[in-house]
């Protein structure tokens, strides 16, 4: 499980153009710097950053009195925006996430470029068809290397703006499990009778909760904004069903200094974009076995009741970073329940089993058409061993970080599966998950392939012969079975 479990990470920096920021966007500059890591990783946290500001409630040098020290240096114009958005923190009533504090914060990051200076852009005629030749071929070539048939209905080209956009109902499916429990033990580690006492407390440190995670999940699909290529980047279907999307953008800085070709760049992607909208359009089950994984993982949290106790006990509500800080020192630290590690071995597996049948597919339809298909490859497989944007921003999440080996065993596997059984044996295992290699069969790529292609081979044979047997042990008594049977009617 990751070190940065849902909620958690380090105070946010102040971004290094902070006052160049201001001046440029006074009413939405401050919430981030492009050049930090998704969700949190270097500047994420549980922070209230408000327009227009460079530091953050609780941060340094407003421990002791934040307000005196962000007020300080807030013209009107930014005080009034603070004061709006600390209204709207206090008077939410919706779900365990402020779901639209994410989205305007995510668009605040966005609009501030990434840390390369690059700003985001609306995407032109010519880039739209691009990708959409891009998904077209790879759809041909896909079909000559998978039984799944294309699940891209539409191809299209995204902003990171509108990547955000499609994305957010996606992060809501994921994310409202994970909130909703974490928020839950707000409330209750209070004695039902003081429950009613300590209610308006109770409501405005759950509509701070909802603002705080918010706030936190708005940086964090920001930042990724900047970084992915697709709609699926993480191994999940983010986008909506049957739109296999690129971003021009980013996957023009993706390529830029790998020294191929734009063309080949945008192709190989469109190749691993098809090949997940195959995935995830004909096996119908995939989608709900995965989301359902992270409800499991979220209805085994545990959490430590003695801090939290401690820390309702000693809120101030006129000093709400306090709350922040509680929130650092571990409050919300998940025990390592055997629930949570079951949800998280089951997701693990079937993500590196998506990752590893689509690197396996993609492979076999580049290796021979495009001559930089091993080092994209490979690029990509780095990419994700060391962390890359959409392990991390997973991680920050829903406390759940990838393990890069399964991923090279899967599609180890997948591709052993292939030469033995071919493409329709290999892909008829996609039928039921129960059919679906387990982690100790990532550790055994060749005894899985060889065990299940016996079972499989032979299946039919072996009842045949059960039965054969059964009924010639029991013949006569059949037919006297059917004879008492007329007899009594």
């Amino acid at each position: 499980m990751s070190d940065t479990p849902f909620g958690f990470g380090l105070p946010p920096e102040e971004p290094e153009n902070g006052d160049e920021g201001k001046k440029k966007d006074p009413a939405g500059g401050g919430q981030g710097s492009g050049g930090q890591g998704p969700g949190g990783q270097g500047g994420g946290a549980f922070g209230f950053g408000f327009p227009g500001m460079g530091m953050s409630m609780g941060g340094p040098g407003g421990a002791d009195n934040p307000f005196a020290a962000m007020f300080g240096s807030m013209n009107p114009q930014d005080l009034g925006a603070a004061f709006q958005q600390l209204g709207q923190m206090l008077s939410y009533e919706g779900g365990p996430v402020n779901w639209e504090m994410a989205k305007q914060i995510a668009r605040q990051v966005v609009a501030q470029g990434t840390a390369d200076g690059t700003k985001d852009e609306s995407v032109g005629p010519a880039e739209k068809a691009a990708v959409e030749e891009a998904v077209r071929l790879a759809d041909l070539w896909l079909d000559q290397v998978t039984s799944l048939p294309s699940g891209a209905g539409t191809a299209v080209a995204w902003s990171r703006a509108e990547w955000v956009e499609a994305t957010l109902p996606a992060w809501q499916q994921l994310v409202d499990p994970v909130a909703e429990r974490v928020g839950a033990a707000m409330g209750d580690v209070l004695p039902e009778e003081m429950q009613a006492m300590a209610g308006p407390l109770i409501g405005m440190m759950r509509s701070m909760g909802g603002a705080m995670f918010g706030q936190q999940i708005g940086q964090a699909v920001g930042v990724l904004a900047g970084e992915v290529v697709g709609s699926t980047d993480v191994g999940l279907p983010l986008g909506p069903a049957g739109k296999a999307a690129l971003l021009p953008l980013n996957v023009a800085a993706f390529g830029k200094d790998l020294g191929v070709p734009s063309d080949e760049v945008r192709l190989y992607l469109a190749l691993r974009e098809a090949a997940h909208q195959r995935l995830f359009a004909h096996v119908p089950w995939l989608r709900s076995h995965l989301f359902g994984a992270v409800e499991g993982y979220a209805r085994g949290i545990k959490v430590d009741t003695s801090k939290l106790e401690e820390a309702v006990g000693q809120l101030d509500p006129s000093h709400p970073e306090q709350l922040q800080e509680a929130l650092q020192q571990g409050m919300f630290q998940p025990e390592d329940t055997p629930e949570q590690k079951a949800a998280l071995a089951r997701l693990e597996t079937a993500l590196a089993l998506v990752e590893g049948w689509v690197d396996a597919v993609v492979h076999e339809a580049a290796k021979s058409r495009l001559t930089s298909a091993d080092a994209l490859r490979e690029t990509l497989r780095r990419r994700r061993a060391t962390g890359g944007p959409a392990e991390q921003t997973f991680a920050t999440l829903i406390g759940l970080q990838l393990r890069p080996r399964r991923l090279r065993d899967a599609a180890r596997l997948w591709a052993s599966l292939t030469d033995a059984r071919g493409v329709d044996g290999r892909d008829g295992l996609w039928e039921h998950p129960d059919m679906l290699p387990t982690a100790t069969d990532l550790d055994d790529p060749d005894g899985f392939v060889h065990r299940e292609h016996l079972d499989f081979s032979e299946l039919d044979k072996m009842l045949g012969e059960a039965a054969e047997g059964r009924s010639e042990g029991r013949g006569d008594g059949s037919e006297g079975d059917e004879g008492k049977d007329d007899t009594q009617k």
